[in-house]
């Protein structure tokens, strides 16, 4: 498998529009990158609600076309997730659907609540029982005790129970809501397609669906959207905005704006940026495939060697494969990108990817490059060294399984077996990736840095919350 930060979830909402849940598919089918291990459409037909879930990707959990008369109505919300918080298990499928004393509602999250358990551990004792272990289904359950008459004031006072990472869509029969978190963690947008409002973690699904992309969603904004049109409320206490920085590195997709930037342009940046920082004299510059190919043009340019294609990656490896019984060595990388010798053989080769994690991933790689015929392998990363789990949504290891975390960059160097190794460093990320554009914020760079924004609670099982 490949050594990499896990995508964490996608998610999308329409209001208004008579195709709504076919158009959810069609983002989450370009939010797919956002999150492969399951996912689920619920739909509003103003009365009622339906909802599709299923293990796998979208694809195949929508193969039956007939599924779409099912999801019936002009609003629908959708989600892509891969498991931050709670395990793969279809229980854990979003959006989550209810219903209470109110009517249903559903949810879809992208992002981790870092006292979840705390506010769970508090629901149990008071009565509450969970259906799923993921952190989203607190919410609901808080939901469902708040006494306020309007859907915007129970929504908001939820939220400021929780604490964490959060891009929320929720959907009642009548209404749609989208919520990011005060510090912004998270990206989420909002557009317009044929007079529906639209809402989505990233760009690239307006592009699909050819819906104009308004702005984004401002951390601390909660929208609701109803037959009256949109209301945009601002019922939290200001903080900093820190949105990830990772999301940049390598969440988002190249061709998505968030955080006010082209993700393409920022990603050749970090490669231009390290190119400045470790220079070396080289033949040709070579990707990783695929999240390394902006960052590899970047460094290619700025140091005037040829960019060139060394690795090519299978695109049709599915989440499993069966392992041949002779041993073939380093089969989990090979079976995913393959050397092109013609371009490697004999060459000073700089390697570029976007982070290194454990480690072994690299290490394989650069066998497979020296094993082509390179004389030189300099391994170049367009992110600073990742010593810290993030808890904010994104799957990490823990430190001890996190390199750089215990290695010092030369270690880290002769374990990779490279020639030499460079990493992007903090100034030089924040250098290319500029200001977030938000209200003066700056990047959340917790997994580089160890500083987190938000902080954890002490768990104690007879916390008092004095929830509602």
């Amino acid at each position: 498998m490949f050594d990499k930060f896990q995508d964490e979830c996608g998610v999308f909402g329409i209001f208004g529009h008579p195709e709504a849940s076919n158009l959810t598919y069609l983002g989450l089918y370009a939010l797919q990158h956002r999150g492969q291990e399951s996912c689920g459409i619920v739909s509003s037909d103003g009365g009622n609600l339906h909802a599709h879930r299923g293990m796998g990707l979208v694809a195949d959990v929508f193969r039956d076309e007939s599924l779409f008369s099912r999801l019936c109505g002009s609003s629908s919300i959708g989600h892509v997730r891969y498991s931050t918080a709670g395990t793969s298990d279809l229980k854990n499928v979003q959006p989550i659907m209810v219903d209470y004393l109110r009517g249903s509602i559903a949810v879809a999250h992208n992002g981790n609540l870092v006292n979840a358990q705390e506010v769970r551990n508090e629901l149990e004792l008071s009565g509450s029982i969970f259906s799923t272990t993921s952190d989203t289904e607190v919410l609901v359950h808080l939901l469902a005790r708040v006494q306020a008459d309007s859907l915007a004031e129970r929504v908001s006072e939820v939220l400021k129970v929780v604490r964490g990472a959060y891009s929320l869509v929720f959907l009642t029969e009548t209404r749609l809501v989208a919520v990011r978190d005060p510090n912004g963690f998270r990206p989420l947008v909002l557009g317009k397609l044929d007079g529906a409002y639209v809402v989505a973690s990233e760009t690239c699904a307006f592009d699909l669906i050819e819906a104009e992309f308004i702005r984004e969603v401002e951390p601390g904004e909660m929208i609701v959207i109803s037959k009256d049109g949109l209301q945009s409320y601002h019922p939290f206490d200001k903080v900093t905005p820190t949105p990830c920085v990772f999301e940049h590195i390598y969440f988002a997709r190249p061709d998505s704006i968030i955080f006010g930037r082209q993700v393409y342009g920022v990603r050749k940046e970090f490669g231009r940026v390290l190119a400045r920082e470790h220079e070396v004299e080289a033949d040709v510059v070579i990707p990783i495939p695929d999240s390394g190919v902006p960052a590899a043009i970047g460094y290619a340019e700025e140091s005037d060697i040829p960019f060139q294609l060394g690795l090519i990656r299978n695109h049709y490896v599915g989440r499993t494969f069966i392992e041949p019984q002779q041993s073939i060595r380093h089969f989990g990388v090979k079976i995913k990108l393959n050397s092109v010798r013609e371009v490697i053989e004999g060459k000073r080769v700089v390697v570029v990817d976007d982070s290194i994690v454990r480690g072994t991933t690299a290490r394989k790689i650069i066998k497979m490059v020296r094993a082509a015929g390179a004389r030189e392998i300099h391994m170049r990363i367009s992110s600073p060294p990742t010593s810290f789990p993030c808890y904010y949504g994104i799957d990490t290891p823990t430190r001890k399984e996190l390199i750089s975390s215990s290695h010092t960059v030369e270690e880290i160097n002769r374990y990779i077996t490279s020639d030499t190794l460079g990493y992007l460093s903090r100034e030089g990320m924040r250098e290319a990736a500029g200001d977030p554009g938000v209200g003066g914020g700056h990047f959340c760079d917790a997994c580089f840095s160890g500083y987190y924004p938000v902080k954890f609670p002490r768990l104690k099982a007879d916390s008092q919350l004095g929830l509602f």
